[in-house]
């Protein structure tokens, strides 16, 4: 039986899914993060199709999201953005130290992926993270520095932000280290799938596919890296794009 359970990992809510007969065994992990104003718990449609594979889904709240949602203003959160970005990417690494020090990986068998915010976390994390064996990217720009200052000149349309020339190019700065598309041997043939909807207004489509074309001419096996993508499809993850997905993991992790 497919079980869910509720676990605070190093003060990191998270939802648990997998086969409730095997919970303390070393299975195949998968971390899965959600977008910005999500939580957790949207994602348990996936979760429970990679679980009934064999998988141990692991879905953290990020930081202002979910159980971890704060009494502060939703500029405030929007302004946060990368910030809670690159407290995913730290965060992912104590997620998966908990797990292995109770020798719940399978034989290192570690995989991420993620929506939208989560996306844009997945491929920060795979620049950060040689660890990381599988990742998918769906809907997420891996250019993070150019989507940062895209999102940076729309809030300056929008009116003053609340931050100065200098705190925003040290962002660019700390941005940099984060930026899959500005040194992409990092993913060294490791298997990366990404999704994106073509009419996306959102994020940008055109990231994720220019980065695709690319980053495949490293790969010495094609079928190690791949993209796929939907016509008149907008921001929003369709079926087809969660049963590849789980396909893609039961595939290469």
């Amino acid at each position: 039986m497919i079980g869910i359970e509720k676990h605070i990992i190093d003060e990191i809510p998270c939802l648990v899914v997998g086969d409730t007969s095997k919970k303390k065994e070393a299975l195949p992990t998968v971390l899965y993060f959600h977008g910005f104003t999500s939580a957790k718990e949207h994602n348990l449609p996936l979760a429970y199709l990679l679980a009934e594979k064999g998988y141990r889904v692991i879905l953290p709240d990020s930081e202002y999201h979910g159980e971890r949602e704060q009494d502060v203003s939703s500029r405030k959160v929007q302004v946060s953005f990368w910030e809670i970005v690159m407290n995913n990417v730290k965060e992912l690494k104590v997620i998966k130290e908990a797990l292995e020090e109770k020798g719940l990986i399978l034989n290192g068998r570690f995989g991420i992926a993620g929506t939208s915010m989560g996306g844009i976390t997945t491929s920060a994390a795979l620049a950060h993270y040689p660890w990381i064996r599988t990742a998918a990217i769906l809907m997420g720009s891996p250019k993070i520095t150019t989507y940062a200052k895209t999102l940076v000149d729309s809030f300056k349309k929008m009116g003053d932000l609340p931050v100065t020339d200098e705190m925003i190019n040290y962002l660019y700065e700390q941005l940099e280290q984060y930026d899959l598309s500005k040194q992409p041997e990092k993913l060294n043939q490791r298997a990366l799938l990404l999704w994106h909807g073509e009419n996306d207004p959102v994020v940008p489509f055109d990231h994720s596919y220019t980065f695709y074309e690319e980053a495949k001419k490293q790969y010495k096996n094609q079928a190690d890296i791949k993209f796929l993508k939907e016509a008149n499809r907008g921001h929003k993850v369709s079926r087809y794009a969660i049963l590849e997905t789980v396909k893609w993991f039961e595939d290469h992790l």
